[in-house]
């Protein structure tokens, strides 16, 4: 079976039944999912998708953590209207896929997304989360984009990205131990890039026994043997984004 070639092995996992507290916008030309907190505040994150789009209950679920964190989340579609992928897809068709949704190509939306929040939002600081693509992405903003403050990548696809390695802020990146789509050795040569270029606070962390995707698209109930690192996973990226906003 064509299934059975899968260039980019992403399981989805355990779908969250998530409805979400906050409510779906159009930005210009993107649609947003955004999460405010009752209080005020002027700090928010970017929380970018994997290859199964911004309407993943899981994502909106985790956005909707930072919101309960005291954090305005914003989980725009950098898919811009493409359609996400499907796990009922052909994985043969998965580079072709790809082709149109690269995760270094999406500095128009950021650009715009920035825009809303300090102009409607009144936010002064902004940060960025992702998830997979989302993390690869994440890692695109860390290296290019002045007007973040940090960034958190969970288990981003170091190969989509060139030999660059001096980050412009702050970024935290959480892989897993038992990721086949980020091998450890990738993971060690990143570290090693970091350590010899990067000048701003970095941290690399990998969680034992964890697969890809852990941290949002594993529930507890279900998986009660990696629920303390999920957790763990989730409250990582709280205080780091709190450490730096």
């Amino acid at each position: 079976m064509a299934n059975e070639l899968r260039p980019c092995p992403c399981d989805i996992g355990d779908k969250f039944d998530y409805g979400g507290r906050g409510q779906e916008v159009q930005i210009e030309h993107i649609r947003a999912y955004v999460s405010k907190p009752s209080a005020s505040t002027d700090k928010a994150v970017i929380v970018i998708h994997d290859i199964f789009g911004w309407q993943l209950p899981n994502t909106r679920y985790m956005a909707d953590m930072l919101t309960a964190n005291g954090y305005i989340a914003i989980c725009p579609d950098f898919f811009v209207g493409q359609e996400a992928w499907k796990p009922s897809n052909d994985w043969a068709s998965f580079d072709d896929w790809l082709k149109t949704r690269q995760a270094s190509k999406i500095d128009k939306e950021v650009d715009v997304v920035l825009k809303y929040l300090k102009e409607q939002c009144g936010v002064k600081d902004i940060g960025a989360i992702g998830f997979c693509w989302g993390g690869a992405a994440v890692q695109h903003l860390m290296l290019k984009n002045p007007h973040l403050k940090t960034g958190v990548s969970l288990y981003g696809v170091i190969r989509f990205f060139d030999e660059r390695s001096s980050l412009l802020h702050p970024t935290f990146f959480i892989f897993a131990e038992n990721d086949h789509i980020v091998p450890l050795e990738q993971v060690t040569e990143l570290e090693q890039k970091l350590k010899q270029n990067c000048k701003v606070d970095y941290k690399v962390k990998i969680y034992p026994g964890q697969t890809h995707g852990f941290v949002h698209r594993k529930r507890e109930d279900i998986n009660p043997q990696d629920k303390p690192y999920i957790e763990e996973g989730r409250k990582d990226m709280i205080n780091w984004l709190n450490k730096y906003m």
